[in-house]
């Protein structure tokens, strides 16, 4: 039994899809966690590459999974901006810093440039 290209792309967008549902449920619980989500490592500033690599797994994930460009880094680049006001207002063990937002742009803009990069095709060999 051989498996054709168009089984083998609708296995690679279940597996982007569902790599989607668990960063998008990783990045929520990152931000919008009572507490602080994570170990305290005692490397300074190191929330700052979490931020960054839980908004670009995000974004690399939903373009790779089929999520319309448009909406997606929209709504995470809205989110970058509204989780730090939540933390701000309403979670009293955390505190909001724009230079999270900051980062979470970063990690947006990241994840999108990466997910555009095309791999280059090796050509198979026939025997």
């Amino acid at each position: 039994m051989t498996v054709t290209t168009e089984q083998r792309s609708q296995a690679s967008t279940w597996v982007w899809r569902i790599a989607f549902v668990a960063a998008v449920a990783l990045q929520l619980y990152g931000v919008y966690a009572p507490r602080e989500a994570g170990p305290n490592v005692g490397i300074p500033q190191i929330d700052k590459v979490a931020h960054c690599l839980l908004f670009g797994a995000v974004a690399f994930t939903g373009l790779k999974a089929g999520v319309p460009a448009r909406w997606l880094l929209g709504t995470l680049a809205a989110n970058a901006v509204v989780s730090e006001l939540v933390q701000h207002w309403f979670l009293p063990q955390r505190d909001g810093d724009p230079f999270d937002a900051l980062a979470d742009l970063t990690g947006v803009a990241l994840g999108a440039w990466l997910a555009t990069l095309r791999r280059p095709r090796v050509p198979r060999r026939t025997p």
